[in-house]
């Protein structure tokens, strides 16, 4: 019996089907952490934390730094994001969709909704119109994404839903 292995596409693809991950790689994408110090960012058992970071270390998403003692001299290893791509939208990926939408609610969970800035609207558009919208859109995101990382930057999240209104 012939063992089916998995494609890179189809383990990346499993990778980001969950919120707790895509935060993972957002809190290590600038500094290293531990998996220690992301179950305690999280508010998760470190275990559980464990599984998702071995995940994404096998995606490609994560990759393991020098080990280093902690403070009670046990050896520590922190991870730090790749900063492998993955697509802004999950255009028919369902799951990919629910995790963007999962890290997001748990994210502004944690803060004071003073501090988030929300429009909702509804656009009248062609279809011709809203696929330029939705281009239009992709490419600012993308410009924005790649701005460098300097002392004075403030770390800003951005999440986007557009939606059929009925």
């Amino acid at each position: 019996m012939a063992i089916r292995r998995r494609d890179a596409a189809e383990v990346r693809a499993s990778a980001l089907a969950s919120g707790v991950r895509l935060r993972i790689i957002r809190l290590t994408r600038l500094a290293a952490m531990t998996n220690k110090e992301l179950a305690q960012r999280l508010g998760r058992d470190p275990a559980t934390t464990l599984h998702h970071v071995r995940k994404l270390v096998e995606a490609g998403f994560l990759e393991p730094q020098p080990a280093r003692r902690g403070n009670r001299g046990a050896k520590e290893i922190p991870y730090l994001s790749t900063g492998l791509p993955w697509t802004l939208s999950p255009r028919n990926q369902s799951a990919l969709a629910e995790a963007m939408l999962e890290a997001f609610l748990s994210e502004v969970g944690e803060l004071d909704l003073q501090d988030v800035v929300q429009a909702r609207f509804v656009l009248n558009l062609t279809r011709e119109r809203r696929e330029e919208y939705e281009r239009r859109l992709e490419e600012l995101l993308e410009e924005f994404n790649h701005d460098a990382v300097t002392p004075d930057t403030e770390r800003t999240a951005v999440y986007l839903a557009s939606y059929p209104s009925l």
